[in-house]
């Protein structure tokens, strides 16, 4: 059913036979990952100043889907298409599918850079090549990992694996960063810091890698893939604009739109499932899902993405919306410093990724995976106990924990995840396995900020009544102002402007207010006072939702099975021994088709 490709001969370290040509794998497609990963992250953070630049208020209800595009755009074109790209992939070759991924992402990132419109097409525009973006590193998500699994021999794998998913979760907080540096110095920087790392990784990557693993057979499942994308974008955007306020209530899960997204994708996802049983060459084989470690795998990695990317979200609005304002910063820099202070969560991954990793190869990965999301889930419960005016070491000792937790899963979650797939299968595994991830990002801004709106909506509009109306605001404009959703207030603080600065103009009632009251409302501690409480109150149910999901990602982790390798014509179940070697417990030379019903 599969078959070798041959090598394009080629001389030193670049010979697929090279010793080193593993690591020439691992450095280019850990730079893949790197930089899609920093793309997809890095307008969060530099949003007010691309819409500055292209002269469009993010707070005009008229700019909100622009916004949500922006935001989530590149994730939900991400999440859809990797497994068709990993499908693609095993039948054309993973390398030559990796470098049209670098090729377009690059093409993509100059276009994006040369914005000539503002305004709505000026927003358009950046959508609509973010867009091809996201298709250019649906490309480098869905092929990487299966170009170390081919390159790197099975007691290898999981310190490759570690080094690339770990710059691929800190590549989202570096993003970060770079968005807050940038913007400050000209909004185009956001999407040109692509471009010098693009072209190098593109030329790199076509010069030096080649295809070294298993082809698959078979036909592209034309309907399976529309199908699937149809589903699954259908019910991301739903639950994405579920955020979103609609008639009395807070949020939008009763907006006919969004339920007819929702069920309308299950449906559609349903029809997929239902389809591919029948197709003889299916776009995914659901076969796969008989292998307990990519099952289970694949359940713990969709719930801690899920849970990373709330977290993300949450810290942004606490620092930016509250903690910052409180200890001086102005509103216009806290998104930079937003990602400053964050830096102990990346570390935390950059320090627990490649030594968990390395440890998975002698230990194998449940008692790392399952230990990582343990640690997790303590830090959500530890991160309610401080106060919402914390002292900053010891909010940085409790991310930090939170990053070497999610350190401690990433990788040996990812390895135990390959290890047990047919080679032949890898792309289209790789494909499934990101789209769970980059679903679960998408997931969360839906679940979260929902979570966060139903707890303000309880305690913020009578708290903001009452601190309005102590400074003066009519009383038409304080009930006004109690009516507008929670989301308004979360979205302005998300994007580095002050909430009531923003609210009362938008009540026009600036004018008629006495210059010592305006001072105090507008000023950065008045906001971030009357948010803590009922900030607090939203930030307990988040976090208790996501430690929640941690540990039943981390039971997901324990009963994945011990150590399983599944190479081509044969399958192993491993063990180690007091050495931490690995040790065959039982091998078996089977059909690789039959293989996936012997799990």
């Amino acid at each position: 059913m599969s078959s070798t490709t041959a090598a394009k001969p080629r001389s030193g370290m670049f010979h697929k036979d090279h010793p080193r040509y593993k690591w020439i794998a691992l450095s280019n497609t850990t730079l893949g990952m790197l930089m899609a990963t920093i793309n997809g992250s890095i307008v969060l953070i530099s949003l007010p100043a691309i819409f500055q630049g292209i002269k469009l208020d993010p707070l005009d209800p008229n700019s909100t889907s622009y916004l949500l595009w922006m935001l989530m755009g590149f994730i939900l074109v991400t999440a859809v298409l990797v497994v068709s790209f990993g499908r693609l992939g095993d039948l054309y070759g993973r390398v030559r599918i990796y470098n049209i991924g670098f090729i377009v992402f690059t093409i993509a990132a100059i276009l994006c850079t040369i914005d000539p419109f503002t305004g709505g097409a000026g927003a358009l525009w950046l959508i609509g090549w973010r867009i091809v973006q996201a298709v250019g590193g649906s490309m480098l998500f869905a092929n990487s990992t299966a170009i170390l699994t081919d390159a790197f021999p099975a007691n290898r794998r999981g310190f490759a694996l570690g080094i690339n998913q770990i710059a691929a979760l800190a590549g989202t907080f570096l993003g970060l960063i770079l968005g807050g540096v940038l913007a400050v110095v000209d909004w185009h920087l956001v999407f040109a810091v692509s471009i010098p790392f693009g072209i190098i990784g593109a030329v790199w990557s076509i010069v030096s890698l080649h295809e070294v693993g298993a082809r698959g057979t078979g036909r592209i499942d034309w309907w399976g893939n529309i199908l699937f994308a149809v589903g699954l974008l259908a019910l991301l955007i739903g639950i994405t604009y579920g955020i979103q306020p609609y008639g009395d209530s807070s949020t939008g899960w009763t907006n006919p739109w969004v339920l007819g997204g929702i069920i309308g994708g299950v449906i559609v996802l349903v029809g997929f499932v239902v389809l591919e049983h029948y197709v003889a060459d299916p776009m995914f084989n659901l076969k796969l899902f008989r292998i307990r470690a990519f099952t289970f795998g694949n359940l713990a990695g969709l719930l801690a993405s899920i849970g990373r990317g709330g977290l993300q979200f949450m810290l942004i609005i606490w620092l930016q919306g509250i903690w910052l304002p409180l200890h001086g910063y102005s509103y216009e820099s806290t998104p930079l410093w937003a990602g400053i202070y964050l830096l102990p969560l990346t570390v935390g991954f950059l320090v627990a990724g490649p030594i968990s990793g390395t440890l998975s190869d002698r230990i194998g990965a449940r008692p790392l995976a399952t230990g990582g999301l343990l640690v997790v889930a303590v830090t959500f419960v530890l991160l309610l106990v401080i106060p919402v005016d914390f002292d900053y070491w010891t909010f940085a000792i409790l991310i930090f924990f939170n990053g070497v937790g999610s350190g401690m899963f990433a990788a040996p979650n990812r390895t135990a995840i390959m290890n047990a797939v047919p080679a032949a299968q890898r792309g289209a595994a790789s494909g499934m396995t990101g789209t769970f991830q980059n679903a679960g990002n998408s997931l969360s801004i839906g679940i979260f900020f929902s979570l966060m709106i139903g707890g303000l909506a309880s305690t913020l509009p009578a708290a903001l009544s009452k601190g309005l109306a102590a400074h003066h605001v009519p009383a038409a404009a304080v009930h006004a102002a109690a009516q507008i959703p929670p989301v308004g207030n979360l979205f302005a603080a998300f994007l580095g402007i002050n909430p009531i600065a923003a609210l009362l103009q938008q009540l026009h009632v600036e004018s008629a207010l006495p210059a010592a009251d305006l001072k105090v409302l507008e000023g950065k501690e008045f906001f971030p006072s009357l948010i803590s409480d009922p900030f607090h109150s939203g930030l307990f149910v988040v976090f208790i939702a996501a430690a929640i999901m941690s540990v039943i990602g981390a039971i997901a982790s324990a009963v994945m099975g011990g150590k399983y390798l599944h190479e081509t014509g044969s399958v192993a179940t491993v063990e180690t021994t007091r050495s931490g070697r690995p040790r065959t417990e039982s091998t078996e030379t089977v059909d690789p088709a039959q293989a996936l019903s012997d799990v």
